[in-house]
């Protein structure tokens, strides 16, 4: 199965590239769109319509201020969405993250940190290595690879 990266704008692209890197880490494949739900919503409509024709599993929803694009996604596809609130000028992101988190009973939208792109791939990951043996036992590698980073760190720290 694919994950969809979907952009509210392509000043989103710096994140997007973030997800898709970890993404390629982790062998899967992805399609990368710029959809807006406020300037675009046929188009919205319409991708998320063909979402099971096209093997994606997962959907990473991009956006910042008001940040609807992961809402409007859940309501209309059948299959978990991740949203990622990207930090803005006015309000840090505290605008995206409120509205990426605060969904009504029945339209769930999994959420990462501010500019999270490798944490809402590596949770797209984990939602499809539920019936992906191999894909698990990479998502156990990347997280050994984090550990022995760590060790790595504490075997050079001088203070």
């Amino acid at each position: 199965m694919k994950v969809a990266v979907i952009m509210g704008s392509i000043s989103d692209k710096e994140i997007a590239e973030k997800v898709v890197n970890k993404l390629d880490e982790l062998e899967i494949e992805s399609v990368v769109k710029v959809i807006s739900a406020h300037r675009s919503l046929d188009l919205l409509i319409d991708f998320c319509s063909n979402i099971e024709e096209s093997d994606i599993g997962v959907v990473i929803a991009i956006a910042g201020m008001s940040a609807h694009l992961a809402g409007v996604t859940a309501a209309i596809a059948d299959v978990p969405v991740i949203g990622i609130p990207i930090k803005s000028k006015s309000l840090e992101g505290l605008d995206a993250l409120l509205s990426t988190v605060q969904m009504p009973k029945g339209v769930p939208v999994a959420t990462v940190a501010i500019d999270g792109g490798e944490n809402a791939a590596i949770l797209a990951g984990k939602i499809l290595s539920l019936g992906d043996k191999e894909l698990r036992s990479k998502l156990k590698e990347l997280k050994e690879k984090s550990r022995e980073e760590i060790i790595e760190i504490n075997n050079n720290l001088e203070i």
